[in-house]
């Protein structure tokens, strides 16, 4: 009779061994699941900050002033009457 309560406690501490190893391996995987949540958070407000550095680049571009800047910038372009200023620098 001692022998058999015994081996019902033990078998009792195993069991009471696995339900905590479940729980704290549970806990942990939450706990990593949490932080991929808040880094993809993060990632996904910069994506969003930079689509709306686009989206505002895109509205500018349909203005006639960002366009005559950039042909001014980029192709060298001037207007009727205006001197060139020619940089050696570069």
């Amino acid at each position: 009779m001692n022998k058999k309560i015994k081996g019902k406690n033990v078998i009792f501490i195993l069991i009471v061994c696995y339900v905590l190893y479940v729980f704290i391996n549970q806990q942990v995987t939450m706990e990593k699941i949490k932080k991929q949540i808040a880094d993809k958070k993060i990632e996904e407000q910069k994506v969003k900050d930079k689509n709306q550095k686009l989206q505002d680049e895109v509205k500018m571009s349909k203005l006639d002033m960002y366009i005559e800047k950039l042909a001014r910038e980029r192709l060298g372009l001037i207007k009727q009457g205006e001197t060139p200023v020619i940089d050696n620098k570069n």
